[in-house]
């Protein structure tokens, strides 16, 4: 089935409302990590992720990823498109500092990550909200738990976690589905808790790993339109997928990876697959 036909017969998702910041969640964003160097502060208005010729070898000698240069600014969307080997899984695993670069320099937000301390890596997570293609969800808990829990690990107050959850619900269209466990959930309901609880602490950047990888082609246009919506509220996000019917049908600026290079970086509407 193609999704890009799949999609073009989908309406669109309803409008959200703005996101609220926890204030603990804003305080240890504040307070914690290795700011930027002085020379990255002059354009910290206009990006949010940094790649300034990054290469990955592995220590089996597997280049997973050779001089990629990527400057994604505040409040963008953007695809990353390749098959697998790519390269994409290796940049998500950078930016979230599961991995080193072997060469380069990366910037998250106020993070440098060439410099970051292994302590101030959860903050940093903080400010990335994943959604994953295999959702994570945890499977004894209710969709209302599985994203209250992703804040009181973080030792949010408990009053914050009970105001704060059921916006985030709300906000993804599952507030009458909150009591439920995951496997009484559609796939696509399932991937809306996975987002809810990407979005939980507010962060500045969502990253949507395959996101409609697992879901079917009628509902990918619905979490696709959904992440939309929240980017609209000024939420940059990064969708890596190698689904190119459905990049097509957005028209976002997709950049393309291969072989662990970047082959084409074409802006908002002119894309060409």
């Amino acid at each position: 089935m193609d999704a890009g036909s799949n999609c073009q017969q989908q309406k669109p998702g309803p409008k959200l409302p703005k996101t609220e910041e926890c204030p603990k969640a804003k305080s240890a964003r504040r307070g914690h990590g290795k700011k930027r160097p002085h020379d990255a502060n002059k354009r910290e208005s206009l990006y949010l992720i940094e790649f300034k010729s990054v290469s990955k070898v592995y220590e089996n000698g597997t280049v997973a990823l050779d001089k990629v240069n990527l400057f994604i600014g505040k409040g963008e969307f953007v695809f990353v498109l390749g098959h697998s080997g790519a390269g994409k899984s290796t940049l998500l695993k950078l930016m979230l500092r599961e991995e080193a670069a072997t060469k380069g320099r990366i910037i998250i937000g106020d993070y440098n990550l060439n410099k970051i301390k292994n302590r101030d890596i959860p903050y940093l997570r903080r400010n990335l909200g994943v959604v994953f293609q295999d959702f994570r969800l945890i499977p004894t808990m209710t969709a209302y738990e599985n994203v209250a829990f992703a804040m009181h690990v973080t030792n949010i107050p408990r009053k914050e976690i009970r105001r704060r959850v059921p916006y985030i619900l709300h906000l993804v269209g599952l507030t009458e589905k909150a009591r439920m466990l995951p496997n009484q959930l559609s796939g696509g309901e399932q991937q809306r808790v996975a987002l809810a609880r990407a979005l939980v602490h507010n962060p500045q950047i969502i990253i949507a790993d395959e996101p409609t990888g697992n879901i079917d082609p009628e509902l990918s246009f619905e979490i696709m339109e959904l992440l939309t919506e929240i980017n609209k509220l000024g939420t940059t996000v990064v969708v890596v997928t190698h689904e190119q019917a459905m990049v097509a049908s957005f028209h976002r600026r997709t950049v393309m990876l291969d072989k662990g290079r970047i082959i084409a970086d074409h802006a908002e509407g002119e894309a060409r697959l």
